[in-house]
This record gives C-alpha cells, sequence and structure tokens, in this order.
C-alpha cells in the first residue's frame, strides 16, 4: 500500500479534499451495514470444530443485556490496561501482542468463524489468559464498553472494499469514531495499517476529520515502516511476499472534549 520511495508523504489535507461525499457528510448508525465478507470459510476439521465448541467458551465476551461490560471481570486476574483489536483475522497479531505483554488484557472481535478457530489454537499454544474473543461484529461491543476504557485498538488490513458502491461497508466510518472516542482513554493509541493505497487515503482522511484523534507521523518513515513493537500476520506475509509495501498510521486520542464529528 506504501508509495515508492519517490513519493511525497501523504497530505492531511489532501486525504480529506479526496474522501467520497458519503463518508465526508454521512453519519452512519453502528448497525449499519455488514462490514465484512463472510462468516465461514472451507470446512473446518474435526479439531477446529472442536475448539469452537469446547474452548471458544472460556474465551467468549459475553455483551450485556443492559448496561456496560465489566471489562476487569473478563479475566481471571486484574490487568493493567485494555487493548482491543477488530477484524483479527486468524488471530496472529493479537495473540502475539497479548503473550508480550501478559499484563495487558487483549481482546479480539472477529465474526469469520475459521479465523476464531486459529484465533483458539494460538491461545493454547501460548498458554494466554489475558486473550478474549468476540466472535462477532465489533459494533455490537463498542456501545457497551466503558467510557475512556481502552488503552490502544487496532485496526490492521481491514476488508478495502475497492468499489465505490461497497465505500459505506469500510468499517471506519464517522459514527465508528464518535464511539471509539468515547471508549478510548487520553493518551491512547488508534493503530491503522492497509497494504490498499486508495483506503488507507481514506481511513487516513476519516481519522483526521475527527477532532478526538490527531496523527504522530512527523516524516515518512513514519507511516511506511511498521511501529517497532508491530507484529506482523501471515495476511501481512503474503503481501510482503508479493513485494506490495503498507501503510502504518498511529492516531492519538486527544484530551477529552466537544467530540462530536462535524
Amino acid at each position: 500500500m506504501a508509495a515508492s520511495r519517490g513519493s511525497a508523504p501523504i497530505s492531511p489535507t489532501a486525504c480529506a479534499r479526496r474522501l467520497p461525499e458519503a463518508a465526508r457528510d454521512g453519519l452512519r448508525g453502528p448497525d449499519d451495514p455488514i462490514y465484512y465478507g463472510r462468516r465461514r470459510g472451507r470446512r473446518l476439521n474435526r479439531d477446529r470444530r472442536a475448539r469452537l465448541a469446547e474452548t471458544l467458551p472460556r474465551y467468549r465476551v459475553a455483551l450485556p443485556e443492559t448496561g456496560l461490560l465489566d471489562l476487569g471481570a473478563l479475566f481471571a486476574r486484574p490487568m493493567r490496561a485494555f487493548w482491543l483489536e477488530i477484524g483479527f483475522g486468524n488471530g496472529e497479531h493479537l495473540a502475539a501482542q497479548a503473550a508480550a505483554h501478559r499484563d495487558i488484557g487483549c481482546i479480539g472481535c472477529e465474526p469469520y468463524v475459521n479465523g476464531v478457530s486459529m484465533a483458539l489454537r494460538h491461545i493454547a499454544e501460548a498458554g494466554l489468559d489475558n486473550f478474549m474473543i468476540l466472535a462477532d461484529d465489533a459494533r455490537k461491543l463498542l456501545p457497551v464498553l466503558p467510557e475512556a476504557s481502552l488503552d490502544r485498538v487496532f485496526l490492521l488490513f481491514p476488508d478495502p472494499w475497492p468499489k465505490a458502491r461497497h465505500h459505506r461497508r469500510r468499517f471506519l466510518q464517522p459514527a465508528v469514531l464518535d464511539q471509539l472516542a468515547r471508549v478510548m482513554a487520553e493518551g491512547a493509541i488508534l493503530r491503522l495499517a492497509t497494504d490498499h493505497r486508495e483506503l488507507g487515503r481514506f481511513m487516513l482522511g476519516t481519522a483526521l476529520r475527527h477532532p478526538a484523534f490527531e496523527w504522530l507521523a512527523e516524516k515518512a518513515s513514519d507511516w511506511r515502516s511498521p511501529p517497532p513493537d508491530h507484529m506482523a500476520s501471515r495476511y501481512q506475509a503474503k503481501s510482503l511476499d508479493r513485494g506490495v509495501g503498507s501503510l502504518y498510521m498511529d492516531l492519538r486520542r486527544r484530551a477529552r472534549g466537544p467530540e462530536k464529528t462535524p
């Protein structure tokens, strides 16, 4: 996704200007529309079906019928902070983060059943007790999270939905950013990554138009190179094998104040 070495760094103003009118002017509710492509892939083998039936219940996030979710109660021991990954794919990235930060409660959302079964394998292999899963749309979780409860949110290599008529399915819409602004603590990091050039422009432009977030990049290498603590996924490895670069964008949650998208 990253530009060639001769390309100029991404301009925040240009990103906002190039956004489709629907993204700039339309606030869509968090339940409309579906942003993921499918729930299931190829048929799961016996071991993967057993993981879903027997192991997933121990790591499943149960959404409250009323009120807000008690994040501390999700985990068997106290956690220093809470991180969220939206659309974790096969779970390699979040499992690696959870293994590297045992005092962080990591929550992953992924509606793709095949990916959930793989994440459960990573949890078992690493012996993780700080990785919990919502096997569903992350937009069901955001409204029940407590205010300022997350210190980091990852949205890495989401479906680009390249056709213009499908842009409304892209996850990072203004209404979602309103929710993220509510649940992220001051100074919390929203990390975006993609290998799709136009989606990167869309995501950055959408985020920069929201008053709660500021982009931390100061030079081209800040968005062309992965952050030092980034953990590569299998999807990203395939992208690199094809010679396709990626864009990495870290945005910081500003001090709290008037935050509705203009």
